[in-house]
């Protein structure tokens, strides 16, 4: 295992001496791209100044933050730099616009980033250098009234766009937050909306998306990282971004249906690797904390907390909407990896989010998967095929045999403790949404072959 330092800096002049341990391997984060932030702020900024939107100085910050974890998250190959194949040991330095308020909040980041990625984080933070020190920009004036009364993360997955059309025939003016991935993603996302700017044409609600992608070069000798546990705190800083740059208290809705929120591993094997935590109750408590820790006038909020998928579907107030775009909406965990197959990218069809997918939709899905028929012959547990669908049956299984173990199983991903009131029902979405994903793989056999 070997410990890593980040530190960032505003260009060449930004030369800031920053001490190092003996055995911490230093790169540097250049954020500036000539006059300009780069890493995708900078234009994530001049999209907000188009819509209208003054974020924040701590907001900027939190971008910055952002790039920073996004940059180490990615280019920091598990298997190479941890000494158990998963958990990393990682330092940052992030210049701010006010060291002192960042620090007194460090402890929470850390908290927030221990939990979501399984690494060791370090977070440490430097004042901005003087001709930095005015990063955001001020809403236009005369000031014109913000079309947007709420964000929406819009990943371009089916959550999300029942949160987008359930905000919409709410009366809502949503403005929705994306992260443009991969080509698969990007292609969902802009199809998405398009059809919900062709089903909404009168209503004022516009997106905003952030590009963010570093170099396989960033960190000398030393390898990409696929897994992207981190990717959710860019995700959740340029929504709260946005959200200050409207100008009053907002809400910040994260979509997400119970069972995945949760997401109690299947089997054993699920606590590390193949265990995401971006939208867990535990992680999105900490957002809250943090924001009350930095002054901002916001709040996270899973509106789907206690709903299974098929839930969603089923409650979705403009099923015809639902319908007409649900075909362009992406759930695969891994879209890209039919390409190694020579296969167009999309849906495997055997992934945990598939899986779900494939039962929220049942009857009516029109989804093409990479794997059809599940019951068509008998999948192998020793592949991709067939784990993830052996790890489902057993689960479900087990809770046939002993429902009273919900309650139980929902500690394993993380604490629950800050919803105590939320124990049983938690308990209960879990068990209908098992019970859900059962009802497709009535029938599908298993095993090695």
């Amino acid at each position: 295992m070997r410990r890593h330092l980040l530190i960032g800096h505003f260009g060449s002049e930004d030369d800031v001496g920053i001490p190092a341990a003996s055995d911490e391997i230093v790169s540097e984060l250049d954020l500036l791209v000539g006059d300009r932030l780069g890493h995708g702020i900078g234009y994530a900024l001049s999209d907000m100044e188009k819509l209208n939107l003054g974020p924040s100085e701590v907001a900027v910050d939190l971008m910055v933050l952002a790039a920073h974890i996004h940059a180490a998250d990615t280019r920091l190959a598990r298997s190479t730099e941890s000494q158990d194949g998963w958990s990393r040991e990682i330092r940052l330095v992030v210049p701010v616009s006010d060291p002192k308020l960042w620090t007194r909040s460090a402890s929470i980041v850390k908290r927030a980033l221990d939990f979501l990625t399984g690494d060791r984080w370090q977070i440490g933070f430097r004042a901005r250098p003087e001709a930095q020190a005015t990063l955001a920009k001020p809403r236009p004036k005369p000031l014109l009234p913000v079309a947007f009364d709420a964000i929406n993360l819009f990943s371009g997955g089916l959550d999300s766009l029942i949160g987008a059309i359930d905000t919409l025939e709410a009366g809502g003016a949503p403005l929705l937050v994306s992260h443009a991935g991969e080509g698969a993603v990007s292609k969902s996302q802009e199809e998405c909306f398009e059809v919900l700017k062709t089903a909404y044409p009168d209503a004022a609600f516009d997106r905003l998306r952030i590009w963010m992608t570093f170099g396989d070069g960033l960190i000398d000798g030393v390898e990409s990282e696929s897994t992207t546990r981190g990717r959710s705190f860019l995700f959740f800083s340029l929504g709260v971004a946005a959200g200050t740059g409207l100008g009053k208290e907002f809400v910040l809705r994260v979509p997400e249906n119970g069972l995945i929120a949760l997401n109690v591993p299947l089997d054993r094997l699920r606590l590390g690797a193949l265990s995401t935590r971006t939208t867990h109750p535990f992680y999105m408590a900490r957002w809250n904390e943090l924001l009350g820790a930095l002054g901002i006038d916001g709040e996270l909020v899973n509106p789907y907390w206690d709903k299974t998928k098929g839930e969603m579907v089923d409650e979705c107030t403009n099923r015809d909407v639902l319908e007409e775009a649900v075909g362009h909406s992406l759930s695969c965990s891994s879209p890209a990896k039919a390409r190694w197959k020579g296969e167009p990218q999309g849906h495997c069809g055997y992934c945990l989010p598939c899986l779900i997918r494939r039962a929220s939709l049942a009857e009516n899905d029109p989804t093409e998967y990479g794997v059809p028929d599940l019951a068509a012959h008998t999948l192998d547990t020793r592949q991709a095929e067939g784990q993830q669908v052996r790890s489902f049956q057993l689960a479900i299984r087990r809770l046939a045999i002993r429902p009273g173990l919900a309650r139980m199983l929902i500690h394993k991903p993380g604490p629950l403790s800050d919803h105590p009131d939320r124990i049983d029902a938690f308990a209960d979405v879990y068990r209908r949404g098992l019970e859900e994903v059962g009802e497709i793989l009535d029938g599908v056999k298993t095993a090695p072959s």
